[in-house]
C-alpha cells in the first residue's frame, strides 16, 4: 500500500509557508510508508525530538482499483471513498532539510503521521471538487478548506501520479492542505468535519 501525497495544492496555503511558487506547473508529490498511518481515533504521540510539528487537514482518496496512465476523465472510476486526514510535519526539521538541498521524507514520513478518519462512501460523498471540510483543536476552528480551491482536482492528481507508478488497491491519495496550518501541543483535541460531518476525532498525548 501506498500513501501518495501532495504538496503546494492550495495557493493561501503556499503563501503562508513564504513560497515564491504560489502555483506548481505540475503537482508536487511525495510519500509515506505506510508505518506512518493512525487510524481508528487512537491518539497520536508527540515525538519530543523532532521539534515544532504541525497539523495540515487534507481530504484523503481511497483507491480501489489497479490503474496504470489513468486519464483524469476516468479517474472517478478508481476510488470508492474519501475521508479527513492529518499529514503531520516536523515543520522545523523540513525547512532546515530543504534550506540544504536534502531530501525531506522523514520530517513527513514518521510513525503515526498520517492521520486517517472514518471513510465515507463515495455514494454519499456528492461532487468531489465542491466539498467543505474543517479541522477544530479543543471546540476552535483552526482551518477551513474547500475543495473546489485545489490547484489540482483529484481527477489531475490520479492522472498524475499513475503516469509514474500503478496505483492498486488500498493506495491512498491525501490530496494537500489549504491554509491555516499550525503546531500541536499535548493534551489537544482534534476533530476534523466534512460536509459537517465528524469524522476524525482524536487526541494528542
Amino acid at each position: 500500500m501506498k500513501i501518495i501525497c501532495v504538496g503546494m495544492n492550495y495557493p493561501r496555503h503556499n503563501k503562508e509557508l513564504g513560497e515564491t511558487l504560489l502555483k506548481p506547473e505540475s503537482p508536487v508529490i511525495f510519500m509515506k510508508p505506510d508505518s506512518s498511518i493512525l487510524r481508528n481515533r487512537k491518539p497520536f504521540f508527540l515525538p519530543d525530538h523532532m521539534g515544532r510539528i504541525e497539523y495540515e487537514t487534507e481530504l484523503v482518496v481511497r483507491i480501489d482499483r489497479l490503474g496504470k496512465s489513468i486519464g483524469a476523465r476516468f479517474a472517478d472510476r478508481y476510488w470508492d471513498a474519501v475521508t479527513l486526514g492529518i499529514d503531520f510535519t516536523a515543520r522545523e526539521m523540513q525547512n532546515d532539510l530543504r534550506r540544504k538541498g536534502l531530501p525531506w521524507e522523514l520530517c513527513k514520513g514518521f510513525d503515526q503521521s498520517a492521520v486517517i478518519g472514518d471513510w465515507v462512501p463515495k455514494e454519499k460523498v456528492g461532487e468531489l471538487q465542491n466539498l467543505h471540510f474543517g479541522l477544530d483543536i479543543d471546540g476552535q476552528r483552526v482551518q477551513d478548506g474547500y475543495t473546489g480551491d485545489m490547484i489540482f482536482t483529484v481527477g489531475r492528481i490520479i492522472e498524475y501520479v499513475s503516469s509514474f507508478c500503478t496505483l492498486k488497491t488500498g493506495d491512498l491519495i491525501f490530496t494537500g492542505t489549504p491554509a491555516g496550518v499550525g503546531p500541536v501541543s499535548i493534551g489537544q483535541h482534534l476533530q476534523g468535519f466534512l460536509e459537517g460531518e465528524n469524522v476524525l476525532d482524536f487526541h494528542i498525548r
